[in-house]
């Protein structure tokens, strides 16, 4: 029996997929879970919708990361942090604090988007890479420096 997958099943393929399975599976498990439907010749032109839909939104994200990219390029963040007499640093600048500092500064960027393979523990200036979709990445300089008491 032919289905459209509505979501990803595992074994069987990911979503909006045309797949070919026994019709028991598909009438017992399947439809009755929601995860697939019958591949009608009305359900194809739905699916052809669908697959059009995902395009542009595709489409759209593609251009707001690239737009976010490139602004986002060649900034640089000043961070303050209290330092010890040695210039210690009493907290780490995690990629948590780097994405709050951005989104102060007016960029969107989620933490996990933040690549940082150690948390910064020392005053400087850092190169820290910031990973997009669609595998855009922008470079941004964090300048740590110590907070005047």
């Amino acid at each position: 029996m032919k289905v459209i997958l509505l979501q990803d099943v595992e074994k069987i393929g990911k979503q909006y997929e045309v797949k070919e399975v026994a019709q028991g599976h598909a009438m017992n498990f399947l439809i009755p879970k929601g995860l697939v439907k019958p591949a009608t010749e009305e359900s194809l032109k739905w699916l052809a919708v669908q697959k059009e839909i995902l395009r542009v939104k595709a489409e759209e994200d593609l251009k707001k990361a690239q737009a976010l990219a490139t602004s986002l390029d060649g900034q640089e963040i000043v961070i303050t942090i209290k330092a010890g007499e040695e210039k210690q640093l009493f907290e780490a600048v995690s990629a948590q604090k780097i994405a709050e500092k951005l989104k102060e500064n007016g960029f969107e960027v989620k933490k996990t988007q933040v690549i940082l393979e150690n948390p910064i523990k020392e005053l400087g200036e850092f190169p820290v890479k910031i990973r997009f979709s669609h595998n855009l990445e922008a470079e941004i300089k964090v300048i740590v420096i110590e907070e005047k008491k």
